[in-house]
């Protein structure tokens, strides 16, 4: 099974251009949940969720929903060792894994989490932690890109996130590879002019896909999905709803191929 989202869905700056101009807040979720089977769940990054919270959310969806929940700053960025962090964002996750809703963990590690002993060491610990969570694996770095990784990916179970983004060097490339019973491809936008230069943080991601560039993509994203339980599809290039656009064409584009 294939689903197909949005990195987030509770923008300001989508009214007018997915969500009707005067939708509450409250609603978005809702309104997301009627067009798309799947979210990332980014705020979770920021801010360890609470049961409460997720069950809230997950009660605005239809049972076929599928919820990333993006792991917390603490697990990926700090790495501090707090297995206290690990057990309150598991805790959380149990209305999702009670209704069936939870597609997976998503554990995004910083460019400069390079290629070194200590680091394949954590992504052991890391796996100790949540022994029995569907986890994928984002690495910013691509010196992680060796069949080495993918070895170790398979042996801890865990996925490996694939990407598109701006063909810049040290960035991660397009490959489309599967190591673990979920499979999972964001895609950031090819914004290369303003990836490492811009004002503010949403012009990284202020692009929109053409309908060749996506195409690319869908027999790698059927291949992934043919060895695979679960793919997961999310569009990242969120500025003004050109993340929903692409995910719909997308999903459009999945559609016309299998008929």
């Amino acid at each position: 099974m294939i689903h197909v989202g949005t990195s987030g869905f509770s923008y300001d700056d989508w009214l007018g251009h997915f969500y009707p101009e005067r939708i509450p807040k409250r609603e978005m979720l809702r309104f997301y949940a009627e067009r798309f089977n799947a979210v990332e769940l980014n705020f979770t990054y920021y801010r360890l969720p609470s049961a409460r919270t997720l069950a809230q959310m997950s009660a605005k969806t239809p049972e076929d929903f599928c919820f990333v929940v993006k792991a917390n700053q603490e697990m990926t960025h700090d790495r501090t060792g707090k297995e206290a962090v690990f057990q309150s964002f598991a805790e959380a996750l149990q209305p999702l894994i009670e209704e069936g809703k939870l597609g997976c963990i998503l554990a995004q590690f910083p460019w400069s989490f390079k290629v070194e002993r200590a680091n394949v060491e954590y992504l052991r610990w890391f796996r100790e932690m949540l022994p029995d969570l569907p986890t994928v694996v984002e690495f910013r770095n691509s010196r992680w890109v060796r069949d080495e990784t993918f070895e170790l990916l398979r042996k801890l179970d865990f996925g490996f996130c694939c990407v598109d983004e701006p063909r810049l060097k040290g960035l991660m490339p397009p490959v489309a590879r599967a190591t673990s019973d979920v499979g999972y491809v964001r895609f950031h936008g090819r914004n290369a002019e303003a990836w490492w230069k811009h004002e503010h943080a949403w012009q990284r991601y202020d692009y929109l896909y053409s309908r060749e560039e996506l195409v690319e993509w869908v027999p790698k994203v059927q291949d992934i999905a043919g060895s695979t339980g679960k793919t997961l599809v999310f569009f990242n290039n969120h500025y003004e709803g050109k993340a929903a656009a692409n995910a719909s064409l997308f999903r459009d584009l999945l559609a016309g191929s299998e008929g």
